[in-house]
């Protein structure tokens, strides 16, 4: 595989770009945005810059990567000539099917198709594509550059070719390619996320709190970072979307989402990306301070 098309330009998107493209594969990067390509790449210089800084690439590396990454508007023209297409849009249903009709539409014949999916079946988003057997989910953690673990997400129809080729493709990257089968929330979100909904429960019926909670884990328990503020890195309405798919697709309250959390999301207190959570965020401090809604009296 030489030629790479990413659909989306947000966090993951772009992770995903520079991740390839530092490995020299040719990626062409979509979205329906010009501002949002401009900001990626941005984002991707910073992170290239921060790399060369800490003697993990050079100068040259970093131009090489750039020079890899070509941006699109259009996903028509972005995956013509692409041999993999890896969709990393919003975590929407409707969404990602209309993006696989269009790519099985687009894409050459023999392109797999990809989804950074955390969470929605790979075999529902196959089935609108006349190419079952080339669809799969590669789940990218973030951020990608650094984290070593891709979900490979098998559907009911992903071919066992489809599936080497993307293990040995994620090994390319030097990252650890896990396969999982297509089940509501795989492996990663299915342990993760009802451990999130319990602490935001245990916030919730004030047992404890917000940092109280997060240094319990992190002490306790050896996580690097607390469950409040992992929800906030990752987005409150992003595992509420996650919670609602296993919810869904599994039909057992314990996967039910705690009302905080809808309340907090409804309030738009996304986490980091709104400058509020469980958390308030300000730019350049690297000081994690309880929002004032959870501060104690």
């Amino acid at each position: 595989m030489k030629q790479i098309a990413v659909i989306g330009s947000g966090t993951m998107g772009n992770g995903i770009a520079h991740t390839f493209a530092q490995f020299n594969y040719k990626v062409n990067l979509i979205d329906i945005n010009q501002s949002a390509l401009d900001k990626a790449i941005q984002t991707i210089t910073k992170n290239l810059d921060r790399q060369v800084a800490k003697g993990t690439l050079t100068d040259d590396q970093k131009a090489a990567t750039l020079n890899n990454i070509t941006t699109y508007t259009s996903i028509k023209d972005g995956v013509k000539s692409s041999d993999l297409i890896v969709e990393a849009a919003t975590e929407n249903l409707d969404l990602k099917l209309k993006i696989f009709k269009d790519l099985d539409e687009y894409a050459p014949e023999h392109a797999i198709l990809a989804s950074n999916t955390s969470s929605i079946s790979i075999t529902q988003i196959a089935a609108v594509t006349g190419r079952g057997d080339k669809v799969i989910g590669m789940h990218f953690m973030n951020p990608v550059p650094v984290m070593k673990l891709v979900e490979v997400i098998r559907g009911y129809a992903t071919s066992d070719e489809t599936t080497s080729t993307i293990m040995l493709l994620s090994q390319s990257l030097e990252k650890v390619p896990v396969e999982v089968n297509d089940y509501p929330g795989f492996v990663a979100n299915r342990i993760l996320m009802p451990m999130i909904n319990e602490a935001i429960y245990t916030l919730y019926e004030g047992v404890a709190g917000v940092h109280e909670i997060d240094t319990v884990m992190k002490l306790g328990m050896a996580h690097p970072m607390g469950p409040l503020q992992l929800a906030d890195f990752i987005g409150l309405d992003v595992c509420l979307a996650i919670l609602k798919v296993l919810h869904d697709g599994f039909g057992n309250p314990k996967y039910a989402p705690c009302p905080l959390l809808v309340n907090m999301v409804a309030a738009e207190k996304k986490g980091a990306k709104t400058g509020e959570g469980f958390y308030k965020y300000t730019a350049g401090s690297k000081d994690l301070i309880v929002s004032d809604k959870f501060k104690k009296s």
